[in-house]
């Protein structure tokens, strides 16, 4: 069985996208290849643990969860991701993936939700993105923005019309960097421009604080 570098495994809500307050059972794999100025889970980048895939799926059937969402760093940094992400939808779990969207997501199990992050330009890894991944979504994905300022947010309002991206996949994410943009300004200029997305806050934060583990 393959083995993975694992940073936690731990159950809360779902903090975004479109299963926010569900229940839900998080593997975060160590390792990414981007540096977002705005990462807040730098922790993540490298240390962690060598677990078998099947301690991580006992780990996780522990909590008896509905959903299981993978996460980073960047899981599809280790090529063994796509086996857990298998795994886990064989076991039955209603699974998603968060991604940054700079690997290929070509082999990811067609059962699993896609929620690329596409990353803007206040990110400092807007020449990150692979464009060819955006092709490669369907209609249960979701793609996300992380906003930091206006040009950001005109950045990916440019984006949405010119891959037609409200028509490819289910949900489009807009989230207020946080400390860096209020998301009451973020919310006015979604309404002024009348936007198919949907305004997100991270509410594992507003319950908990920023930390680890929730």
């Amino acid at each position: 069985m393959a083995n993975l570098r694992i940073t936690e495994i731990f159950y809360s809500l779902q903090g975004e996208a479109k299963t926010v307050g569900l229940p839900t059972a998080f593997v975060r794999l160590t390792g990414c290849p981007l540096r977002c100025r705005y990462c807040d889970t730098a922790y993540a980048f490298s240390a962690g643990e060598i677990q078998s895939l099947r301690s991580i799926l006992d780990k996780v059937a522990t909590y008896s969860p509905r959903f299981v969402t993978v996460t980073g760093g960047e899981p599809l940094a280790q090529a063994a991701c796509l086996q857990l992400l298998s795994a886990l939808c064989d076991d039955g779990y209603t699974v998603s993936l968060e991604t940054s969207g700079a690997i290929d997501v070509t082999g990811v199990d067609p059962r699993v939700s896609i929620v690329l992050d596409l990353k803007t330009p206040a990110s400092g890894e807007v020449d990150k993105n692979l464009w060819n991944n955006l092709s490669l979504l369907k209609f249960k994905d979701q793609i996300k923005f992380v906003i930091c300022d206006r040009q950001d947010f005109d950045w990916a309002v440019s984006r949405i019309e010119e891959y037609a991206l409200a028509d490819q996949v289910g949900e489009l994410l807009f989230s207020a960097s946080h400390g860096q943009l209020a998301p009451v300004q973020l919310a006015d200029w979604i309404l002024s421009e009348n936007l198919p997305v949907r305004l997100q806050i991270q509410m594992h934060k507003h319950l908990w604080g920023d930390k680890q583990g929730v």
